[in-house]
């Protein structure tokens, strides 16, 4: 995932360091992503759900509010509103890149900042949070006794997550009094609403309140035991799948046409961590599936290994390979299955005479319909037809070159 630096002028003025992840294949819309209260860009869940977005070809720019991570500027001197307007100028910054996003996604304090900056931004089409308060003073319940010093003196110290930020009494005045009630109502944009039901920070009740408020269209989708801050890589890949696929309803994700003379198809694998093994795989611009190890080979086990998809390629191509002779002959064949399994074998039991290792895959094919035995014969010859059992049968060259 080509992953590029991005900066641009927030609010007061400063330059907010940002993150655009871009898709290995075709572009086919942007993403704009707000993190959570005092968080940052570079949060687990920030990075896992913008890599796999990227990978279906989804660009997400993903930035730090002012005063926060790599941006400039002091962090208590923003507010809700102040928030809201750094995301207003991302999303004018991706315009005039002519990357106008088309999809905004918050997670908590930046689910209720996309809610609230969603109306002012022409191009977006669909809105997503996950994990976000239906009202935003919610976050002030963090602060504890820092909450009347802040109150009484203007700013106070406050300790979030182990670190320390300065709060002011106009960023508390400004969460407490946002209402996003009228908001939602007149959003006129689709809306996904996602959180966890044991959300220890942020009540799933707060999920129900902007479900509510809002008019159709909208969808509810559960998290179900993941974290507030959707820590575990399976629940950040989860999210990111479902909002990929609920993405596709409401933007215009037609890939590009491709250039004359171009090939049919490339089959793109890139690393989706590169702590382990997990690889994404792009079978041009429409398809994508996963590739892994399994726990035991230091993998997640999140995918078949890369001899199960050649086994998976076996199998169906020899399906294919069955279903059109049959058809061709009018044969009342009802279904085909194929089970294929990968050994590596003693080339000796192989009947040669070498004591080298072969692959062997041992392949069934189970037959339904009212096939009298010669027909189940001859599709069984058929079978080994099949291209892809030619290649493996007789082998293939294979070129490679170093691009960079």
């Amino acid at each position: 995932m080509p992953t590029e630096r991005f900066t641009f002028d927030g609010h007061a003025g400063h330059a907010l360091a940002a993150r655009l992840d871009m898709p290995e294949g075709p572009h086919l819309a942007t993403a704009l992503f707000a993190h959570c209260f005092t968080c940052g860009k570079d949060i687990a869940a920030a990075r896992r759900i913008a890599g796999r977005l990227a990978a279906m070809g989804i660009a997400v720019l993903r930035f730090d509010f002012t005063g926060l991570g790599h941006s400039k500027g002091e962090f208590c001197n923003t507010t809700f509103n102040s928030n809201a307007e750094d995301l207003r100028l991302a999303a004018q910054a991706l315009e005039a890149r002519g990357m106008a996003p088309s999809l905004l996604i918050g997670h908590s304090l930046g689910g209720a900042a996309v809610l609230r900056a969603a109306p002012d931004i022409a191009s977006v089409k669909a809105v997503v949070t996950l994990g976000a308060p239906f009202d935003p003073g919610h976050v002030t319940h963090n602060f504890g006794d820092s909450l009347d010093v802040i109150r009484e003196k203007g700013s106070a110290e406050v300790d979030l997550g182990g670190r320390p930020f300065t709060l002011s009494r106009d960023f508390v005045e400004d969460v407490e009094a946002a209402e996003l009630a009228p908001i939602i109502a007149k959003l006129k944009k689709a809306l996904l609403v996602m959180h966890a039901p044991r959300d220890a920070v942020v009540d799933v009740s707060n999920a129900t309140q902007i479900f509510i408020a809002a008019k159709h269209p909208k969808s509810f989708v559960t998290l179900d035991d993941a974290d507030h801050l959707i820590s575990s890589a399976k629940d950040a890949e989860y999210a990111a799948e479902v909002i990929a696929a609920w993405a596709t309803r409401y933007l215009d994700l037609a890939p590009p046409a491709p250039p004359p003379g171009a090939p049919e198809g490339i089959v793109r694998v890139f690393e989706a961590d590169s702590a382990g093994f997990l690889q994404d795989v792009m079978a041009g611009p429409m398809h994508h599936l996963l590739a892994d190890e399994p726990k035991a080979y230091g993998g997640t086990n999140r995918g078949p290994t890369p001899y199960g998809l050649v086994a998976a390629g076996l199998g169906a191509c020899t399906s294919m390979t069955i279903r059109m002779y049959a058809r061709r002959k009018g044969w009342p064949l009802a279904s085909v299955s194929v089970d294929v399994k990968h050994d590596k074998v003693h080339a000796q039991d192989a009947d040669t005479a070498t004591e080298t290792r072969i692959d062997r895959f041992h392949r069934q094919i189970t037959l339904r319909g009212d096939l009298d035995a010669e027909q189940r014969a001859r599709l069984l010859e058929i079978a080994d037809r099949c291209p892809v059992h030619r290649t493996l049968e007789h082998g293939a060259e294979i070129e490679t070159e170093l691009v960079s």
